[in-house]
């Protein structure tokens, strides 16, 4: 009926370790992109609305449909 002796201040400190290496894992998926994977994106997004006001029709004032 006995159980092992667990020190609760290492446990308490194991815990709290464990929690922030989940917490920084989440930061680096959600912010560690280096400065050339975000340049990428930045470009792509711009060459993605430039092609889309290419496509669009200039109206004037009085036109309608």
């Amino acid at each position: 009926m006995t159980g092992d002796v667990v020190n609760l201040r290492q446990f308490r400190k194991q815990k709290a370790r464990s929690e922030k290496e989940k917490q920084a894992e989440q930061n680096r998926l959600s912010f560690g992109r280096t400065k050339s994977e975000k340049s990428l994106t930045t470009a792509l997004n711009n060459k993605a609305e430039r092609q889309l006001d290419q496509g669009k029709l200039d109206r004037q004032d009085g036109e309608s449909e």
